[in-house]
């Protein structure tokens, strides 16, 4: 561990949540410190190995990817779309986990550049901190969802070309 004392935490460079100051691996283009990828990284492994925690796994994808948007690129570009896209099919269109995946899937097939979206001054209120303090599962579902609902308000600014995005996927 890095920093001056056990149990030391810095600000996520994405999210702003206090994570674990530690020295680990990031990935190539989502904004994230090392502390907080590792923190997510302990919920998917949570969420691939308990079925009642794995059905909450596509929000923690969305909600993470979107609320850790790195910096201007094709590929942190096509991320925010796809998981912004996936958030909006999950919290607005109320569409189910498998058939989101197959939407975003389509989405992204479909679209070769994609315009970097500006990110919010505010990531939003929850984090991935919040959902590894939840206790019981349905503290975590609600977790989750509160942490995914926070996200997608977080980019209000980008809704409306969203769900239009949404709309033609849904053929509405």
């Amino acid at each position: 561990m890095t920093g001056s004392s056990v149990g030391a935490t810095i600000a996520c460079i994405g999210c702003g949540a206090h994570v674990p100051d530690v020295d680990g691996p990031t990935h190539a283009y989502i904004g994230a410190s090392p502390g907080c990828w590792a923190v997510y990284g302990e919920l998917l492994a949570g969420e691939y190995l308990d079925r009642d925690r794995g059905a909450m796994q596509r929000l923690t994808v969305d909600a993470y990817a979107a609320q850790h948007p790195g910096v201007a690129g094709r590929q942190s570009s096509q991320s925010v779309w796809v998981h912004l896209v996936g958030l909006c099919l999950a919290l607005e269109a109320a569409q189910p986990a498998d058939r989101t995946t197959a939407l975003m899937a389509r989405f992204v097939g479909s679209r070769k550049d994609l315009p970097w979206l500006e990110p919010p001054a505010s990531l939003g209120d929850r984090t991935v901190i919040d959902v590894r303090a939840a206790v019981g599962i349905d503290a975590y579902h609600q977790a989750v969802a509160e942490w995914a609902a926070a996200t997608w308000v977080a980019w209000e600014s980008h809704h409306e070309t969203i769900r239009a995005e949404v709309v033609e996927l849904l053929g509405v």
